[in-house]
C-alpha cells in the first residue's frame, strides 16, 4: 500500500525512543499490546512540536489562556462527523482518564457506576480508586437477524439495556461509556445510542462518554457522538483527545465537554491545582492534528482496515480455533481464544515472540478467554504477529 503521508518506523528506531511499548522486551519480541501506533508523526504535528521546542520555553500550561484547542476540535468534529462542539462548554485537561476522574469527582452523582464490560481496564481501576462501586453490565449479542451486513462471522455485541436499567433503578446514577468501544471495536449506531438514552435519561443517569477512538472508524462506519442523541441539558460529559488517533500519547492534552451549563461552570471553576497536567506542547500538537492532520488520518484508517483484513485472513489459516470480533473502529483486534488448547495463551504468545494484552489486566466481565492485539503497525509486522500466534496456539 503506497502512502503519501504515512511512514512506518523501524524496530530499531522505535526501541531507541525509549517508550513503554517498545522498551519492555528485547528485539526478539514484537509488541502488540499497548494501544499506540508504530507510525511516524504526521508532518504537521512534527513541525508544530519542533517549532515549539525551538522556542526553548516549557512552562506550565494555562488552561484558560487560549481557545485554540477547542476551536481546532470544533473544526475537526464539523468536518469529520458534522458535529457542533460548544466552545463555551469545553475545558482542557491532561488526558482522558484525568477528565473522567474530574467528572466523577466533581459533577457526577455519588454512588455506584454502571460500566458495560469488557472495557478498557483503567475504567475499572479508576472507579475502584475513587471508592466507587462498579456495577458491571456485560455486553450482549444482537440477534443475528438484526445485525445487518457487519455481523460476520457472528452477531455484534451491544448494550444490555435491561441490565443497565436494573442497575440504575438499584441506585447507580453514572454510566461510563466507551464509544467507539475498546476493546471489542464496536462503533454503536444512532439507534443503539438512542435506545440507551431512553433508558438512562428518565432515571437521571449521568453518561460519561469516552470518545477518544472516534477518529478511527473503519470505512463505511459512521461515528455518532453520544451528545447528539442526548436531550438538551441532559447530564452528559464527553471526553475527547487527539492523542490516540494521531499517535502522541506523551503530548498530554484532552478536551472535556459538558452538555449541561452547570457542569461546565463547576469544572471550569476548579482550582488550577486540581487540573493542571495538560502541557503547552500537547496543546500545540493537538491544534496541529485537528487542523492539518486529515490527510494523514485518512491513510491511517485505510492502513488499519487493511491490517484487520490481513490479520483475520492469516489467523483463519494458521489458527482456525481463534475467532475474532468483526471490528468497526479502532486498530485493536479482540480475539476469542477459548478454543486454543493451551493453559496460558498469553505466555505462549510471548514465548513465540509476540506480547499481547489479555484479561489479565482486568477488562472485566466478558473478557474470559479473550485477548487484545494491536494492529497499528506495518503489514510485515502484522504477518509476523499472525504467524507467531499461529505457532504459539497450534
Amino acid at each position: 500500500m503506497s502512502s503519501r503521508h504515512l511512514r512506518d518506523l523501524s524496530d530499531e528506531h522505535l526501541r531507541a525512543c525509549g517508550s513503554l511499548k517498545w522498551g519492555l522486551d528485547g528485539p526478539e519480541v514484537i509488541p502488540a499490546w499497548i494501544a499506540e501506533m508504530d507510525f511516524a508523526l504526521a508532518d504537521p504535528l512534527q513541525w508544530a512540536v519542533s517549532d515549539y521546542a525551538a522556542r526553548g520555553v516549557f512552562g506550565y500550561a494555562d488552561p484558560h489562556g487560549s481557545i485554540a484547542v477547542p476551536e481546532a476540535l470544533a473544526g475537526f468534529a464539523g468536518r469529520q462527523w458534522g458535529h457542533t462542539i460548544d466552545l463555551a462548554r469545553t475545558v482542557l485537561t491532561g488526558d482522558v482518564m484525568e477528565a473522567i476522574a474530574l467528572t466523577l469527582t466533581h459533577v457526577a452523582p455519588a454512588g455506584p457506576i454502571i460500566i458495560p464490560t469488557p472495557v478498557y481496564p483503567p475504567f475499572l481501576v479508576l472507579s475502584t480508586s475513587l471508592d466507587r462501586e462498579i456495577r458491571a453490565v456485560p455486553l450482549v449479542r444482537e440477534a443475528p437477524s438484526d445485525a445487518g451486513v457487519q455481523t460476520e462471522p457472528e452477531s455484534r455485541l451491544t448494550f444490555d439495556l435491561q441490565g443497565i436499567a436494573d442497575q440504575a433503578r438499584a441506585g447507580a446514577r453514572t454510566l461510563l461509556l466507551c464509544q467507539p468501544h475498546n476493546p471489542v471495536g464496536r462503533c454503536f449506531t444512532r439507534s443503539e445510542l438512542m435506545a440507551l438514552r431512553d433508558v438512562v435519561e428518565p432515571l437521571g443517569v449521568h453518561v460519561v462518554s469516552d470518545e477518544i477512538h472516534a477518529p478511527l472508524t473503519l470505512p463505511g462506519v459512521d461515528f455518532v457522538p453520544y451528545a447528539t442523541v442526548a436531550s438538551p441539558e441532559a447530564p452528559v460529559t464527553t471526553v475527547m483527545s487527539a492523542t490516540k488517533a494521531f499517535s502522541m500519547p506523551g503530548l498530554r492534552c484532552a478536551q472535556l465537554i459538558s452538555h449541561r451549563e452547570s457542569d461546565h461552570a463547576t469544572l471550569n471553576a476548579l482550582h488550577p491545582v486540581l487540573n493542571h497536567s495538560m502541557t503547552t506542547l500537547g496543546q500545540h500538537a493537538s491544534v496541529a492534528a485537528y487542523t492539518h492532520g486529515d490527510a494523514w488520518l485518512a491513510e491511517v484508517r485505510a492502513r488499519i482496515a487493511a491490517n484487520h483484513d490481513q490479520f483475520r485472513e492469516a489467523m483463519a489459516e494458521c489458527a482456525p480455533a481463534v475467532s475474532i470480533e468483526r471490528p468497526e473502529a479502532t486498530y485493536l483486534s479482540w480475539l476469542d481464544v477459548s478454543g486454543v488448547h493451551h493453559p496460558d495463551p498469553v505466555a505462549a504468545a510471548l514465548e513465540h515472540g509476540v506480547r499481547v494484552d489479555s484479561q489479565g489486566l482486568g477488562y472485566g466481565a466478558g473478557s474470559t478467554d479473550r485477548i487484545r492485539v494491536n494492529l497499528a503497525t506495518s503489514p510485515d509486522r502484522v504477518a509476523q504477529i499472525a504467524a507467531r500466534l499461529g505457532s504459539a496456539w497450534a
